[in-house]
């Protein structure tokens, strides 16, 4: 027996995630990006993590071309930035302040931590692409994670409450 699809999210909204934004280049050099929360740590030797691309999002197709992407861990005061990367169309990087990491891929300022990787796998995984990633830089900085839990933004215990919002649907 199949599950049905909104059953199945809102049960995975039970999981608190972290909130990213996830980075790579097209082929003309510009940047794209998405917000992602399937993102997790696959190895530590070598250093591997993933990330699943819904295979309909605009930036989709520019990872497999870019053969790189960067995971922009977000913190509590860019939720906004995290609606922003979730929605589609229009110049994502337009006002966002950021700077080129070494892989080509962009790395956005105010950022909690990064991960700048390598494509080594690519997996079908239903509607989305799974990418592992070699890790080759990263950097963590100080801030409060922003975290996403039943289908809102959240907070840590101790932490006051996020306003409210959801990614948007796709």
């Amino acid at each position: 027996m199949s599950m049905d699809s909104k059953a199945f999210r809102s049960i995975m909204g039970c999981f608190a995630t972290g909130v990213t934004v996830v980075t790579t280049r097209q082929a003309d050099g510009s940047p794209c990006g998405l917000t992602a929360n399937a993102v997790t740590s696959v190895s530590l030797v070598p250093p591997l993590l993933l990330v699943c691309v819904d295979k309909n999002a605009e930036t989709y197709p520019h990872f497999a071309t870019a053969g790189v992407f960067t995971v922009n861990m977000l913190t509590r005061t860019q939720q906004a930035l995290s609606t922003h990367f979730a929605k589609s169309g229009g110049e994502k990087f337009a006002g966002v302040p950021y700077r080129w990491g070494e892989n080509g891929a962009p790395i956005i300022e105010g950022h909690l931590a990064y991960l700048e990787c390598r494509i080594v796998h690519a997996y079908d995984g239903g509607d989305h692409t799974i990418y592992v990633g070699e890790v080759e830089r990263a950097a963590g900085g100080d801030g409060e994670p922003l975290l996403y839990y039943k289908g809102a933004y959240g907070a840590l215990a101790g932490q006051a409450p996020l306003t409210s919002g959801t990614f948007p649907s796709r």
